[in-house]
This record gives C-alpha cells, sequence and structure tokens, in this order.
C-alpha cells in the first residue's frame, strides 16, 4: 500500500504515513494538502524531533513501462509504487493514423508547377510584373 508523504512546516520531509493517518491530520486542520500527486500534506506545525528514516528510489526499466519504487531502507517496505508508461507506441500509432493523409497532400501538388521553375518571367524585381511609368 502507498503511504502519503508527509513535509512539515519548513517544508523538511518527515516520514511518510498511512492515508488514515494523514485523513486525520486534514480533518483536524493540523495539516493541508501541499501536493495532489504524489499525495503529499504539509503540516501547519514544526515537530520537535523529527525522526526521518532513509529512503532508496528503485527502477525497472521495462521496453513499454518502468516500475519505480520508494523502499525504506530500515524496514525494507515499499513507501511509494508507480508505473510509468512509455508513449513510443502511442506516438507510432499517431503517426501511422496520419501517414495516409500527408500521403494524399503531398501528392495533390499542382500538374503545371514543376518544382525547379521560377515563378514570374524571371525578370529582375521577383514575381511582380515590371511597370512602366509614362510621363
Amino acid at each position: 500500500m502507498s503511504k502519503v508523504f508527509v513535509l512539515d512546516a519548513n517544508k523538511q520531509p518527515l516520514p511518510p504515513v498511512h492515508p488514515g493517518r494523514a485523513r486525520v491530520l486534514l480533518t483536524q486542520s493540523k495539516a493541508a494538502v501541499f501536493r495532489r500527486y504524489p499525495f503529499t500534506i504539509i503540516l501547519k506545525s514544526v515537530p520537535l524531533s523529527p525522526e526521518v528514516h532513509p529512503l532508496r528510489l528503485k527502477i525497472d526499466p521495462g521496453s513499454k513501462t518502468t516500475g519505480i519504487a520508494l523502499v525504506n531502507e530500515t524496514t525494507g517496505a515499499v513507501v511509494f509504487a508507480a508505473e510509468l508508461l512509455h508513449r513510443a507506441e502511442a506516438i507510432k500509432k499517431a503517426l501511422d493514423q496520419r501517414r495516409p493523409f500527408v500521403e494524399d497532400a503531398d501528392s495533390a501538388k499542382p500538374a503545371t508547377e514543376s518544382p525547379g521553375t521560377p515563378i514570374g518571367d524571371g525578370t529582375k524585381g521577383g514575381w511582380l510584373p515590371l511597370w512602366k511609368a509614362e510621363w
């Protein structure tokens, strides 16, 4: 089961607590929600002697998902666990769905214009015709 991360009033980390304990702290107005994901609360007071246990981040890379876990080093208990879904397949699928439309747009170029032909009559000044003023 995931636990709730806790910060003191000075934004220093404290040991994670059970979600029920966090709910009690929130209903008694002793804490406020600091962040929704990962769910983190911030205490409204600073504890006298905070006891912090070291945590270890463990990562399990995979081809489609990556597993992420925070483990308490002293007890070995999992404090937080999450899966990170890779977007490679979703991006490839979206590009595959888009490909026919792009190919149709590329083939719809005007037949009268070839890629190497300059636009206009080729005179100096670009594509606008040269106007001669008669005074």
